[in-house]
């Protein structure tokens, strides 16, 4: 496809050459979320590469042995597990597919216009996001990503941001000895610039006495895709304390709250369930009185408090098993019991072990 033509020189380069607000690789999403569920990057999932994401880079170069070059390069993307790969545009995508090449669907689909989580994770709300963005389309609306919604999605490396700028303007009296070009560079803006915004010939002599408008400060906002005001960082380090009071294996509570919300905690599905680790208000209540016996404060640290508590009483109830805990964690307990696991949830189930390596 064309998409991967364009990518080309990115790739051989690798992937975290610094961008700017009107030229997007959407490719850097699928970083930026790569690097999020590390723990390393906090920023908004808007496809520009900037210091926190070159930052986000290099720590997790140097903390897998790496060499320390702020580009994601194939041995970078490789060591990130299923976060790494594919590119995006390397597969049909569908329902239970895992990956980066699926957080940079979920970008693309939010900025135009359809919300969607941006986790890496081919679930419920990702797959009605892709059906109406297909109808809209007038495409067939199977919520199978394929060529057709790629071709629709826009394949190019560069995407068009739409950006707020606003200018505001001061008035300076120009003295003896001024020169356009003098004044320009004292107001960090070029000759060029300052001429047209006060209708001047850059080539004529100013006048003393003369007013000029200059600009006094510039700030653009560039429409990206919000990741949630939870910190990912401390999102983490309460998932470690929690998994550590409970016995439960850190990288596996990691990987489950990673799959349930992408560290978020303002998170809520369409059946209710909120926050990090995606909990029904009935299960919270049944982990209060039941499970840990007192009330426990709804707060990001809070909803990982009981969502620990309950993974950890599952591998109880099933002697260990994760595979076991996983499903009923998804499908529920009694379900496990009385009919085994459900297909859908076995795919839920390998993801997130598939995860728990990396995490």
């Amino acid at each position: 496809m064309r998409f991967r033509l364009a990518l080309a020189g990115a790739l051989a380069a690798g992937l975290a050459a610094p961008m700017t607000a009107s030229a997007l690789n959407p490719q850097h999403a699928g970083l930026q979320v790569a690097l999020r569920a590390q723990g390393l990057y906090d920023g908004p999932i808007d496809a520009i590469v900037g210091p926190r994401t070159v930052a986000g880079i290099r720590a997790f170069q140097r903390t897998h042995g790496l060499k320390v070059t702020g580009l994601a390069d194939v041995r970078m993307r490789r060591a990130l597990g299923p976060f790494g790969t594919p590119l995006f545009g390397a597969r049909t995508i569908s329902r239970g597919e895992f990956g980066w090449d699926v957080a940079v669907l979920q970008f693309l689909l939010v900025r135009h216009g359809i919300g969607v989580p941006v986790n890496g994770y081919v679930d419920g709300p990702t797959i009605r996001g892709i059906r109406r963005y297909q109808r809209e389309l007038h495409l067939a609306a199977d919520g199978v990503a394929g060529r057709a919604t790629f071709t629709a999605l826009g394949l190019q490396t560069r995407i068009p941001v739409r950006a707020v700028v606003r200018v505001s303007i001061r008035l300076y009296v120009v003295k003896p000895g001024d020169s356009l070009t003098g004044i320009a560079r004292r107001s960090h803006t070029t000759l060029t610039r300052l001429a047209r915004l006060n209708s001047l010939n850059p080539r004529r002599y100013l006048l003393v006495g003369a007013k000029l408008r200059l600009p006094a400060s510039v700030s653009s906002a560039s429409h990206s895709v919000s990741v949630s005001a939870t910190n990912a960082t401390a999102v983490r380090a309460s998932i470690d304390q929690w998994a550590a009071h409970y016995g439960v294996n850190p990288s596996l509570a990691r990987a489950l709250a990673w799959m349930e919300s992408g560290y978020q905690n303002d998170v809520v599905s369409s059946v209710g369930a909120q926050g990090v680790m995606q909990l029904l208000p009935s299960t919270w209540k049944y982990v209060e009185n039941v499970l840990i016996g007192h009330p426990v404060a709804h707060t990001a640290d809070g909803n990982v408090e009981v969502g620990v508590a309950l993974i950890h009483h599952l591998l109880g109830v099933f002697g260990g098993n994760e595979r076991l805990a996983l499903a009923a964690w998804y499908q529920g307990e009694r379900a496990v019991r009385n009919v085994g696991v459900y297909k859908v949830s076995k795919v839920f189930v390998a993801d997130v072990e598939a995860l728990k390596t990396r995490m």
